[in-house]
């Protein structure tokens, strides 16, 4: 029998296989990284897309934010004019009231009566007089009282003087505080 030795072809065999193993390990891992670089190409496209479009919907959202903050800014200038408005026609509307107030005050004093002071807070008004006797002072207490522009006259202190004028010997001062009522308020209430 021939003696054939087969060790070389062999060992060529495996080299070969080993080399297309190797080309193909070459090939696989190069492919393998193109994908990855082209998946992450793609991924960091999508990203950058996003942000994009985040970055503009904050710029908008910032420009809204302004828009309506002027848009605040206009309701309260809004409102405060409205106030201001409010507060004119409300002393327009009660303009006249002063005059009507010292009418009443005349058409309520009786004679020998004479008021000193007068002051006026709010709906609150204190008076200050001289009268000429005691029944003067009752006189007016009970023509303040009817009257439908005052409501709770209030009589503090009654003292007798004595004046250097003959006409007012032995007067009295006085002062009172009375609530002005005005007619349309009563209707309302």
């Amino acid at each position: 029998m021939a003696n054939i030795n087969l060790l070389p072809w062999r060992e060529r065999q495996r080299e070969e296989r080993k080399r297309e193993f190797f080309s193909i390990l070459i090939g696989v891992v190069v492919i393998s990284g193109g994908l990855l670089l082209l998946v992450d190409r793609y991924f960091n496209g999508e990203i950058n897309t996003q942000t994009a479009r985040n970055d503009f919907l904050v710029a908008e959202l910032q420009i809204l934010d302004e828009r309506v903050t002027e848009v605040n800014q206009l309701r309260q200038q809004k409102e405060d004019i409205r106030s201001r408005m409010n507060v004119i026609t409300g002393l327009q509307g009660t303009r006249p009231v002063i005059v009507r107030v010292f009418d009443e005050l005349v058409k309520t004093l009786p004679d020998g009566v004479f008021y000193e002071t007068l002051e006026r807070s709010d709906n609150d008004i204190a008076i200050q007089g001289v009268a000429e006797s005691y029944a003067r002072i009752t006189e007016l207490m009970r023509r303040l009282d009817d009257s439908e522009w005052f409501q709770e006259a209030d009589i503090s202190t009654i003292l007798t003087t004595d004046s250097a004028d003959d006409s007012l010997s032995d007067a009295f001062r006085f002062s009172l505080t009375l609530t002005l009522q005005l007619p349309d308020q009563q209707e309302e209430a």
